[in-house]
């Protein structure tokens, strides 16, 4: 078996599956975008369309089969999920809630709070408020990030810098797993704005910006 974790970039799906115990490495010498278009995905991008779980295979088994069997889950789960959206989501697609559980995979230090995270999200994008979001920074420095994130950073425009850019990033920047999918979908119901982390791995929800800097 391997196991695929939430949270992992495609790069790091891709590692993983090297590493395979008894697991033939087809793929090996294939771009992202030949296995892609091999998945009858051509054009679109492999980050976030692979479901993190855990796969078992025969020895000797082809690692795309493991590929292909993680991208039709997501198509699965990802279907299901959209299918239960609140009726007043701003999110215009499914795709829209990949990118937004790919987010919430990656901001929340505690699983409860899944919910709470993905409505920040969601209240931001309705009244047009950036999403500042670090981890989408992060993802788009790609190998510059160096495990210290700068203001300079935050400053630079990329596709991917949420402080610079409004809405969602183009792409997701993560594997998210079931309770991400269905948050971003149906977050929990509140007025928060923002959230910090409180150091033990859970965060503070505040309205405003006063409240907010206190905490």
């Amino acid at each position: 078996s391997v196991r695929l974790l939430e949270g992992w970039t495609f790069h790091r799906f891709r590692a993983e599956l090297a590493m395979a115990e008894a697991l033939k490495p087809t793929t090996a010498m294939m771009s992202d975008s030949e296995i892609m278009e091999r998945l009858g995905a051509a054009g679109v991008p492999p980050e976030g369309r692979f479901f993190p779980d855990t796969y078992f295979y025969s020895r000797g088994s082809k690692d795309f089969a493991v590929l292909e069997q993680a991208y039709r889950a997501m198509q699965s789960r990802l279907h299901s999920a959209w299918n239960e959206r609140a009726a007043d989501t701003p999110l215009r697609s499914a795709d829209d809630a990949l990118i937004l559980a790919s987010i919430v995979e990656k901001e929340t230090g505690a699983s409860a709070e899944r919910g709470w995270v993905a409505s920040v999200f969601v209240n931001r994008l309705r009244i047009g408020m950036p999403l500042q979001t670090d981890p989408t920074v992060i993802y788009g420095l790609g190998n510059r990030f160096d495990g210290n994130l700068r203001k300079r950073d935050l400053l630079a425009d990329t596709p991917f810098n949420t402080y610079t850019r409004n809405g969602l990033p183009p792409t997701p920047i993560s594997m998210p797993g079931k309770d991400s999918l269905l948050a971003a979908v149906r977050p929990q119901q509140t007025k928060a704005l923002y959230f910090v982390a409180k150091g033990d791995g859970s965060s503070q929800f505040s309205e405003t910006l006063a409240e907010h800097n206190r905490a």
